[in-house]
């Protein structure tokens, strides 16, 4: 059976559960909802991690939606370089290592297109969610993960970014972040 949402003039939202009635507050119900946010986010930070074989210091995650068009990436920075996903072995130095073997990332073109496919998924998740949960569904998302510190902060825009812009891709918006972060003005 469907779940039946009715919030009445106190906030209260009752949600019809099995063969009763729960209630939760609004509050809950956002909680609720930024707790998917963040499980979905966190994801999107673990399939990265697990694609660097978790050995870099910052993991720099960028989605965007616009107008029925979803966009994963990230870039990486390790031994104080930035670099993109297919170029992580540039910034390798002999004192890479994991365990005893010099370290050498596997950037074949299936694991790359993994960390996206998943990250698409988690993209189109959230936006899910934000439907659900009768939410505005971000145009774009910049998450920084600093893997020293397991802190993990987003930048959030709603506004259109570059649907109405006739030569702007979002490619070109990843580029323009990663000089950004390079040149320490993220």
């Amino acid at each position: 059976m469907d779940d039946i949402l009715k919030v009445d003039a106190d906030g209260v939202v009752a949600k019809k559960v099995d063969n009763g009635v729960g209630l939760r507050t609004r509050g809950d119900y956002m909680k609720e909802f930024e707790d998917y946010f963040s499980e979905l986010q966190a994801d999107m930070v673990a399939i990265c991690l697990e694609y660097v074989e978790n050995e870099v210091e910052d993991i720099y995650i960028y989605c965007s939606y616009e107008p029925e068009m979803y966009v994963f990436d990230v870039f990486f920075k390790i031994n104080n370089q930035f670099v993109f996903k297919h170029n992580l072995n540039d910034a390798v130095t002999s004192r890479s290592k994991i365990g005893k073997k010099e370290l050498i990332y596997d950037t074949s073109e299936q694991r790359q297109e993994a960390v996206l496919d998943i990250g698409l998924e988690n993209l189109e998740k959230i936006h899910e969610k934000c439907k659900e949960y009768e939410k505005e569904m971000p145009t774009e998302i910049k998450l920084h993960y600093n893997v020293k510190k397991n802190s993990l902060k987003g930048k959030y825009r709603y506004d259109l970014v570059y649907s109405n812009d006739e030569e702007l891709l979002p490619d070109d918006i990843f580029n323009l972040w990663l000089d950004e972060v390079k040149n320490g003005n993220y």
